[in-house]
């Protein structure tokens, strides 16, 4: 096992340029993946939200990290991007809080707030 740190830098949200319509919100979270010997810059995952769903507990679909195909430790990075976008919208979120609201949708907001989350990666494990 290595120890990795993802550093997250910024997030797009709902973003028609990704994919966003009707029926899915798409957004695009920028970060870095740090290892003990290296760090590899300019990787993004997109995730998508159902329109009408709940920011804290609706389900989100976590996309496979673009700009990496090393080994990952997937079930650990979805849940580090799910909390990463917990912070930011919802009820307890740090940049919007949204609280007793329904069908609330916000379109293409840029949320830059570093954030980081270490995961153990099993090098042994085949890439993307």
């Amino acid at each position: 096992m290595i120890k990795a740190t993802i550093l997250f830098h910024k997030c797009l949200q709902d973003a028609q340029e990704y994919g966003s319509n009707d029926e899915h919100m798409v957004s695009r979270i920028f970060f870095s993946l740090k290892f003990p010997d290296k760090q590899i810059n300019d990787l993004y995952t997109d995730i998508k939200l159902a329109v009408g769903d709940q920011y804290e507990g609706g389900s989100i679909e976590v996309g496979k990290p673009q700009g990496y195909s090393g080994p990952l430790n997937y079930s650990a990075f979805r849940e580090a991007v799910e909390k990463y976008y917990r912070h930011l919208v919802g009820s307890s979120a740090s940049a919007i809080r949204i609280s007793g609201g329904s069908n609330i949708r916000m379109v293409n907001n840029l949320f830059v707030v570093p954030m980081t989350a270490d995961i153990e990666i099993d090098e042994t494990s085949g890439g993307w």
